[in-house]
């Protein structure tokens, strides 16, 4: 039987071990501006990014990932919510869909672990947009 603090630290391992790759150290921040006037942006990145943008309930949120790597997808999060309003690698490459809440979201841009462990990459165009 583990100790409390033995089990504390093994769900804290499972945890991370579940993150995509390049979750745990890899990845950085970046806030999305759209330019004056625009509603979208089409961004260019490398390997693990959180692109984080403003919006508000009832707006549509549009996202497309076109990645030079098959094992590279985005997941859309409102900030500080446990469960993703969407996960690419069960979903695919597009979402659309009108936002739950006020506030900040996360679309994060990530290598699946299994191309990460063979030291791919992927280059990748990401074009988001609210309305």
């Amino acid at each position: 039987m583990l100790k409390p603090a033995a089990f504390a630290v093994a769900a804290a391992m499972t945890a991370v071990l579940a993150l995509p790759a390049g979750a745990q150290d890899h990845s950085r921040t970046e806030r999305v501006q759209f330019a004056r006037g625009a509603s979208s942006a089409t961004l260019h990145g490398y390997d693990t990014v959180d692109y984080v943008l403003g919006a508000r309930r009832g707006q549509t949120l549009n996202v497309r990932l076109q990645p030079t790597n098959a094992s590279a997808y985005f997941n859309v999060t409102k900030q500080g919510a446990d469960e993703a309003l969407f996960i690419g690698s069960t979903s695919g490459s597009q979402f659309s869909g009108q936002l739950p809440a006020n506030g900040d979201y996360v679309v994060r841009v990530y290598l699946m672990r299994n191309a990460a462990r063979r030291d791919e990459h992927a280059n990748y165009s990401l074009t988001v947009g609210v309305r």
